[in-house]
């Protein structure tokens, strides 16, 4: 019997799994033992000497010991231990732990007995209390100082700080004032005119619609809000999330909004886009973690762990979290930044002896950037509405974006939660709102603001919109919210409603198709919404087939493959096939235009090869030279992808 060169190799010799071979097997009905496999394996003869090479995903792995098989096979269920997770380079497995052996003189540690911990799933392998770790990394320097601060400094020192309380109540809702995302701008409370949401219950991801009221937006330097351009908001943590965070770390109430000195040797943190240096400013502790660190939406990082650790109290978690910073703890390192999501907050439920001080916090922990909204209108249209009396509203809609929590629950994201937020103490007003008042005024007596600023209004969208010249537009999900606002420029001009068309990917059309009813007088005939979500057949025969555009023929299609009778689905990436006539016409005509706008994955990725396919079948090309036509294109401003 030959060595077995591979893992495939070796596995396949021990499974049951039918092959191209024609010598009977017999299947295993009993688990592998180990150390019968090991004493076998032992028992061939040495593999021939061969030069190593670094592991990579997927590849090949040579087997030149006993020990070898143990990693490999762990625990007799075969490679179970090899994730997708590897970088490729096998650099995680290069000083792991040898696999339990199971003698009564180990003693493994033990892991903290809570939800949070278990949640995270860890690997900890043969790791012992008294494992020697190595490559740990220094406990991180910290470059936040905390100060004592008399109220009456406040005013001669920091006269800038003369209108801004630091009380909870305002912390939650007011930005601090050194949060300047273009200096000298600061951040732009807007008020919020209105919302509502798109979708549907039953819907799977919710979906807001936002009217912000920009009539008093400071001028700057004469930019002006623009169809197709993206506004930037500065969300605040969860308020929840920030109290137990302060729990956690033992800040006594009395501290946690008591106005203080903060002193940074350099960067640009607490600002958003400021210079690089140092700073001496006014805050409390709360507004910190309320509106300068990011303690949800980044996975936790080894510097983390390693402060986590030098504050551990108890041995058991000291250890487990300097084992997540070595060098042995590196494949598990890898599992948690990319398996289940963790926040600050699960960390510190997770490890309850660790408390270290929130200014040590400061220097490990990313900074909270804003999140940016393309405008899903026109201003100028929306500034017409009926009613608005010569306000002015810019419009844009978010989608829920959520994650599953250590408490059972969802979590959701750092901007959308907080505009979710916002929008149901609004709709929930409005739904309790006495008959007598007008539409949206119980929403807008709670004088609720949005922290905004103009953001990007020279991004491609908004570069490349002309007002006129023929375009297609492809969009999945709230990604076709930018487009709302291009048909409603466009529509303007009776002679360009045969110059666009849309391509709008749902779910569900009567349960997530955003903005249905509402792009002009032409909707029906520039609009196709494709639906991915599976449909029954119909019931007869006679049944016809679906009509995105109507809103009483929304059947499924017919169905005449038996391969196809559970489900009828189509994406975006099919329709823009189906329509090859028009992008091809579109693409090459003067001043033509193909904008893409929606997820990368799947749908982003799905439609380039669909445009990839259109001009090959419409142009006679071959797949390098498609490729490089849309390149061009892209590069000539006709072919706009905004994706994430």
């Amino acid at each position: 019997m030959a060595s077995p060169r591979t893992s495939g190799e070796s596995l396949a010799q021990l499974s049951d799994d039918t092959s191209d071979s024609t010598a009977a097997s017999t299947p295993l009905t009993e688990p592998l033992d180990m150390d019968e496999v090991t004493d076998k394996l032992e028992s061939l003869p040495p593999p021939s000497m061969q030069e190593k090479r670094k592991r990579r995903a997927s590849a090949s792995t040579t087997l030149t010991n006993t020990e070898d098989i143990r990693k490999l096979l762990g625990d007799g269920k075969g490679t179970v231990s090899l994730q997708t997770y590897c970088c490729g380079d096998g650099c995680c497995m290069l000083e792991a732990l040898p696999a339990p052996a199971g003698q009564p003189q180990h003693v493994f540690i033990t892991p903290p007995d809570n939800q949070a911990y278990r949640f995270m799933d860890l690997n900890l392998g043969s790791l012992t209390q008294t494992t020697e770790l190595t490559k740990l990394p220094e406990v991180p320097e910290s470059k936040v100082a905390f100060g004592a601060l008399r109220k009456q400094s406040i005013s001669e020192k920091f006269p800038e700080e003369a209108n801004h309380d630091h009380t909870r109540e305002d912390v939650d809702v007011v930005p601090p004032v050194y949060m300047k995302p273009h200096p000298p701008y600061s951040i732009h409370s807007a008020p919020i005119y209105g919302a509502r949401e798109l979708t549907k219950p039953g819907a799977e991801k919710r979906t807001f619609h936002f009217d912000l009221d920009v009539t008093d937006y400071p001028e700057e330097g004469g930019v002006d809000f623009k169809v197709g351009g993206a506004v930037g908001i500065c969300p605040p943590n969860d308020p929840y999330v920030v109290e137990d965070i302060l729990d956690q770390l033992g800040v006594p109430r009395f501290q946690r909004d008591k106005p203080m000195r903060l002193v940074t040797q350099g960067g640009r943190w607490p600002t958003i886009w400021g210079d690089d240096e140092s700073r001496t400013l006014v805050t409390t502790r709360r507004e910190v973690l309320t509106w300068t660190l990011d303690i949800s939406s980044t996975p936790p990082t080894k510097p983390l762990f390693r402060l986590l650790a030098e504050y551990a109290d108890a041995p058991n978690e000291k250890q487990i979290l300097l084992f997540l910073c070595s060098a042995q703890g590196q494949a598990a390192f890898c599992e948690v930044r990319t398996g289940p999501h963790l926040t600050l907050q699960q960390l510190l439920h997770a490890f309850p002896s660790s408390k270290p001080p929130l200014e040590k916090l400061c220097a490990v922990t990313n900074q909270l950037m804003p999140r940016f909204y393309s405008l899903s209108n026109d201003p100028h249209v929306s500034s017409e509405r009926e009613g608005l009396a010569g306000r002015r509203l810019i419009e844009m809609a978010v989608t829920i974006h959520e994650t599953p929590a250590y408490t059972g629950t969802a979590r959701t994201g750092v901007g959308s939660g907080f505009l979710e937020r916002l929008a149901q103490k609004l709709i929930n007003a409005e739904s309790k709102a006495e008959n007598n008042l007008a539409a949206g005024e119980a929403g807008r007596r709670l004088n609720l603001q949005l922290p905004m600023f103009r953001g990007l209004m020279s991004n491609p969208l908004s570069r490349q919109f002309n007002s006129d010249g023929p375009m297609v537009l492809i969009g999945a999900g709230v990604g076709m919210a930018p487009f709302r606002g291009f048909i409603l420029n466009r529509l303007k001009n009776a002679n360009c409603a045969n110059k666009i068309w849309l391509i709008q990917g749902i779910r569900d059309s009567m349960l997530d198709e955003i903005y249905r009813g509402e792009l002009g007088a032409h909707e029906s005939s520039i609009k196709k919404v494709v639906q991915s979500r599976a449909k029954p057949p119909p019931a007869s025969e006679d049944s016809e087939g679906v009509d995105a555009n109507g809103d009483d023929e929304r059947r499924p299609a017919k169905v005449s493959d038996a391969r196809t009778e559970q489900k009828v689905a189509k994406y975006v990436q099919d329709e823009v096939r189906l329509q090859a006539d028009i992008v091809w016409f579109v693409v090459n005509s003067v001043d033509g235009r193909i904008f893409v706008c929606g997820s990368t994955q799947g749908m982003g990725e799905g439609v380039e090869s669909a445009l990839i396919d259109v001009a090959m079948d419409k142009g006679g090309m071959s797949l390098e030279t498609a490729t490089e036509f849309w390149q061009a294109k892209k590069e000539a401003g006709q072919y706009i992808a905004e994706t994430w």
